[in-house]
């Protein structure tokens, strides 16, 4: 049995629903209520099979290129720590995917889907949270399930996305998003050194 709970906040950490508000108001400004509904929906399912393939696949793509999962681990745990601080210390995600939003006309792929619901930390996340040595298949099923209510969350806001912005505003989103930042990096942390006690054991 995972722990449902730090799954679901690391995932919603990776994910940053609020955050995609912004970034999602951003890049349907010039589409109508139903045209944003779609978009809103093509982007989660994008995303959910993007993270679902990362979960099946990424373990046996590793295996073939002969990386150990301690090292993927560790290396993976630098990455998120490195992409929280970037969450932190530099420009929020509302910020800097704005930006892309406003020079990049294919919405719902990118970069909406990309890189802002399955950002590389989710990607790595799907990985690291369902290795097989680690966790059988009713816990990796677990774990896509709290991946997937996350992506669910994300749904719902991008739905409710004017309300919301007029409620909390890109101020409190970017704030949102520094905090899940500092969250996202003590989980990363945590990750690089359960890699590096697990690779002394090997």
């Amino acid at each position: 049995m995972i722990d449902f709970l730090a799954t679901f906040i690391f995932f919603f950490a990776v994910i940053d629903p609020i955050g995609t508000v912004p970034v999602f108001i951003a890049v349907t400004q010039k589409f109508d209520n139903a045209a944003r509904r779609k978009i809103a929906l093509y982007a989660t399912l994008t995303s959910a099979a993007m993270l679902i393939f990362f979960v099946v696949a990424g373990e046996l793509i590793l295996t073939a290129m002969g990386i150990p999962l301690s090292a993927f681990q560790i290396a993976g745990g630098i990455v998120l720590f490195l992409f929280a601080l970037s969450m932190i210390f530099g420009e929020s995600k509302p910020d800097s995917e704005v930006k892309l939003a406003e020079t990049h006309s294919d919405t719902a792929i990118f970069p909406l889907a990309v890189p802002s619901i399955a950002s590389p930390g989710a990607m790595l996340g799907a990985v690291i949270l369902t290795e097989n040595s680690r966790f059988n298949i009713l816990e990796q099923m677990q774990t896509v399930s709290m991946m997937l209510l996350v992506l669910v969350i994300v749904y719902i806001l991008m739905l409710a996305s004017n309300f919301i912005n007029r409620l909390i505003g890109s101020s409190g989103a970017s704030v949102v998003s520094r905090v899940m930042g500092l969250i996202l990096a003590a989980v990363a942390t945590t990750n690089t050194l359960a890699g590096i006690k697990l690779y002394f054991e090997l």
